[in-house]
């Protein structure tokens, strides 16, 4: 702002101050005129100058505390010490010019800071809520994974990763910070005694699970040479069935143990496929010198069935002694082999069947009168006599089938 000069003389005045002629410089002010300096320097005109270019410097200053206010360059609280500070030198001010617009811009300036500080301690204590929320969070979700996690790997990372937050989180008083943190940490060390006991268990347990596989190891090791194939072969496979259910071992030496397990199994299987193709092999051939002696059984003659029988006893004794045969054969060959001995069996029987009907002395005696029977319709058939005939025909009849009920009986 600036102010006007007098003429020149021994005074010089304007609205806001005058230069007296003993060379006192005074203001005017809302109570009265002030003494703000004294002017010997020359015209009074220049002092009035002067004091008013120092006026203007002062209305500059309150001009810049608004605009920095403004644009952000000044925070509230520096702004309001400044004002505060132009406040308190006013009074004292060696300056001429029109100290109330300065003192109402002051005001002014001094109301916008307020009005920023305050807002910026809303925002502050918004963030202060949001810090703390999130700090809090933080501390839930530690406690949680202290309390409740199993994924190690996963939640040690997860933990670490809320520790490194929570140092870019800012705004939380000193001593709920504090507070929060102490559950943090305490936190962390019992996920970290959590973790190192369970390690310390899965160590244990891989100790003890090795022990049982090596003993399971000497097991299969003591079978792998051995010929008793069934039972053998039943309980390498129990061995296998146990070693899935036995927790795992170290890292280190759990290669190396099923190797060791494994190449005892593949030992006793490997021999054993080799003794079965062995014995397949000779199965076959004696399946061959099976089949011909079923064949030659099913071939026997049965006119003279005591023969066939004697002959099919030499049959079954070289069939018994052909040795075995493959698994898949047996059945078969058995079959055909029964049937055989049952054909000679059932011609053996028909044979003594009738042995023992013709050796029957009431048979006898039945047969003997059927032939006298015989002889009567003869010789009624060659008198001619149609009622002798019938007569004899009838008794015939009557005794043949008394004679073929006689023979059922017998059999």
């Amino acid at each position: 702002m600036s102010i006007g000069s007098g003429d020149a003389g021994e005074t010089a005045s304007n609205a806001w101050g005058r230069v007296a002629a003993d060379g006192t410089v005074y203001v005017r002010t809302e109570d009265g005129e002030r003494i703000v300096g004294s002017w010997q320097a020359g015209p009074p005109a220049e002092g009035l100058a002067y004091y008013g270019r120092r006026y203007d410097d002062l209305a500059t200053e309150v001009g810049l505390l608004d605009q920095r206010l403004d644009s952000g360059a000044a925070d509230a609280k520096s702004t309001l010490a400044a004002v505060r500070r132009l406040r308190r030198s006013l009074p004292t001010a060696t300056v001429v010019g029109d100290l109330a617009a300065v003192a109402v811009r002051l005001d002014a300036v001094h109301a916008k800071a307020e009005e920023c500080q305050e807002r910026t301690r809303t925002e502050r204590v918004a963030q202060a809520e949001q810090a703390l929320a999130r700090k809090r969070e933080l501390v839930d979700e530690a406690e949680k994974l202290a309390a409740e996690a199993t994924q190690w790997k996963v939640s040690g990372d997860r933990l670490r990763e809320i520790i490194d937050g929570w140092k870019d989180i800012r705004g939380v008083d000193r001593k709920t910070d504090a507070e929060l943190w102490k559950r943090l940490t305490a936190a962390r060390s019992t996920f970290t005694r959590r973790r190192g006991t369970h390690f310390a268990q899965l160590d244990q347990q891989r100790k003890e699970a090795q022990g049982v596989k090596e003993g399971l190891i000497m097991e299969a090791e003591a079978l792998a040479d051995s010929s008793d194939w069934g039972p053998t072969a039943r309980r390498l496979r129990e061995l296998m069935t146990e070693w899935k259910a036995v927790p795992r071992s170290g890292r280190e030496s759990k290669d190396e143990l099923w190797e060791r397990f494994r190449a005892a199994q593949d030992r006793f299987f490997t021999r054993r496929s080799e003794a079965f193709g062995e014995r397949d092999a000779a199965g076959r051939e004696n399946q061959n010198v099976k089949e011909r002696l079923i064949a030659a059984a099913e071939k026997l003659d049965l006119s003279d069935p005591r023969a066939a029988q004697d002959r099919l006893r030499d049959i079954l004794d070289r069939y018994e002694k052909a040795g075995q045969i493959p698994r898949d054969a047996v059945g078969e060959l058995d079959a055909r082999m029964r049937a055989a001995e049952q054909r000679v069996r059932e011609s053996v029987e028909d044979q003594w069947q009738r042995k023992t009907a013709s050796s029957n002395p009431l048979l006898d005696q039945m047969r003997e009168q059927v032939g006298k029977a015989e002889k009567q319709v003869a010789r009624a058939r060659a008198a001619g006599d149609d009622q002798a005939l019938r007569d004899a025909e009838a008794s015939l009849l009557s005794r043949r089938q008394f004679l073929e009920q006689a023979e059922r009986s017998t059999r």
